[in-house]
Parts: C-alpha cells; sequence; structure tokens
C-alpha cells in the first residue's frame, strides 16, 4: 500500500518590503539547488547574491527597485532586511537543523572566514578592510552593513574575517562565498528527531 507518511515540509519563504526609498521582493528555499534569479539596480550585489545562492545551495529571488539616483544605500539595506526576514520564516522552529558551521573561502590572493550561528539573537560582526570606496558602483562599506541587516532580521549571529587579500573584488566575493558555504551547513538538517538544537529547547 502507499504510504500516506511525506517528507519534510518544505523550507520556503517570500517576503516584500515596500518604503518611500524601495521596493523590495525575495523568495528562496532552504533546500534548493543554488538557483538565483536577482534584479536590484545594483550589479556588484547582484554578482554577490548569485554568489552567495550558488554556494548556500539556497534557491534565491530576488527584485528591489530603490531610489539609485541618491546612491545605493537604501537599496542595498533594504534587501538585506527582507532576505533576514525571507530566512527567518524559512527556518520556522529550526527543528533538526546543524545550527553552526563555519567555512573559509580562498578567492585568489583574498582570503575569508564566516562563522554562523543560527541562534535566534541577531548580530553581525564583520571585519573587512576597506580598501577602495567602491566596486562599480557598489558602495563597500555597505557590506557590512547589508550583513547586519541580514543577520538582525533573521536572528543569526553572523562573523565574518578577512583573512588576507588586497583586491576589494576578492575579498568581498570571499566573503560571500564563505558565508554561503557557512549557511549550507547551518541550515542542513542533521537531526532526524527533530530537536531544536539548544538546550532551551527553542532558538
Amino acid at each position: 500500500m502507499p504510504s500516506n507518511q511525506s517528507g519534510p515540509a518544505p523550507r520556503t519563504a517570500a517576503c516584500e518590503r515596500n518604503t518611500i526609498e524601495t521596493s523590495v521582493s525575495v523568495m528562496l528555499a532552504l533546500d534548493g539547488e543554488g538557483r538565483a534569479d536577482i534584479q536590484t539596480g545594483v550589479g556588484f550585489l547582484d554578482h554577490m547574491l548569485a554568489l552567495f545562492s550558488r554556494h548556500s545551495g539556497i534557491d534565491l529571488t530576488v527584485e528591489a527597485d530603490g531610489d539609485l539616483h541618491i546612491d545605493d544605500h537604501h537599496t542595498v539595506e533594504d534587501v538585506g532586511i527582507a532576505m533576514g526576514q525571507a530566512l527567518r520564516r524559512a527556518l520556522g522552529d529550526c527543528a533538526g537543523i546543524r545550527r553552526f558551521a563555519d567555512a573559509t573561502v580562498p578567492m585568489d590572493e583574498a582570503l575569508a572566514l564566516c562563522a554562523v550561528d543560527i541562534s535566534g539573537r541577531g548580530m553581525a560582526l564583520t571585519q573587512i578592510e576597506l580598501s577602495r570606496p567602491k566596486v562599480g558602483q557598489f558602495a563597500t562599506e555597505m557590506a557590512p552593513e547589508f550583513f547586519r541587516a541580514v543577520a538582525a532580521n533573521a536572528g543569526v549571529t553572523l562573523h565574518i574575517r578577512q583573512l588576507g587579500g588586497s583586491n576589494m573584488h576578492h575579498v568581498l566575493e570571499a566573503a560571500f562565498k564563505a558565508w554561503g558555504r557557512a549557511m549550507r551547513s547551518a541550515v542542513e538538517r542533521v537531526d532526524a528527531t527533530g530537536r531544536v538544537p539548544s538546550t532551551k529547547g527553542v532558538l
């Protein structure tokens, strides 16, 4: 007889954020294949999020329309907020996940480390030497702001550290790839009993 039991529920979520400054839509699937469709109007951010998607295995769709005639600040930050909120929704009660993970990724002369704790307590510590003010039209000072926005809204503790590198494109690429690889491991379901990985019983 066919089984009536189904596998774990798909971990997907969507988030929209609309302000006077930006309009952002995010859809993601944690148990995806790393497929990305990114259109933020900030080319370098599109590139970084596509890298994150591929290396995390998270399917990611992002559409943003922001006040880029001013600068990229509002768009980058609001994309981070919406992504963080979508991640939090997709994680649900975090039952059975690994929770902690880290990854160290080289990109030519650059080397970056990312450590993740899906803790329910959102914070980001980003230690990157911003040796250039911009990469393309992306203001490099927005990289820490982006990670802070994601972490605060996802309830994730995030440490990103530059271990080496002089080319700003390479350094940021290594950081986003390391974040992707760490998230891939942290969100993985590894406990078949579905226990929440905390002595508190909740995250």
